[in-house]
């Protein structure tokens, strides 16, 4: 690829490898999820936290119920062009300690302080896109 004045900002790399107690931390294969890109302060300076996922079947793993210093935007996108309002597929979301089941693409605002998942995916009858996005140069729970 030819090097460019702006070519730095297009970014084309998954999340890297986030490790808990020195160890990897347990995520679902890539038939289930496939990371696709990710962005923040270490990949790029002054970039603010944002990654994108597909999920193609149920999850066995979900982060783990936390809370952030700063409001964080979830999306979870239907992938059928005739319908993108259905997810075709079902999401559990917990948020302060309420469960939602999602059915149709939607954006979640969590604002700065709430508790928030599990985020489980219980059925993916057609691929589910998430982003996820906050106002912060790195994610931290």
């Amino acid at each position: 690829m030819v090097e460019t004045k702006y070519g730095k900002y297009i970014l084309t790399t998954p999340k890297p490898e986030r490790t808990v107690a020195g160890e990897p931390e347990p995520k679902d294969t890539p038939d289930v999820m496939t990371s696709m890109v990710y962005l923040d302060g270490q990949v790029l300076q002054g970039g603010l936290y944002a990654e994108c996922c597909w999920f193609h079947k149920p999850t066995a793993y979900s982060p783990p119920t936390h809370t952030h210093d700063f409001d964080e935007v979830l999306a979870f996108m239907g992938s059928d062009p005739e319908n993108p309002r259905d997810l075709h597929g079902e999401v559990e979301l917990w948020l302060g300690g309420e469960r939602h089941i999602l059915t149709e693409s939607c954006m979640v605002f969590v604002p700065r302080g709430l508790e928030h998942c599990p985020m489980n995916i219980l059925r993916a009858d057609r691929p589910i896109f998430h982003f996820s996005t906050g106002n912060s140069t790195s994610y931290a729970r």
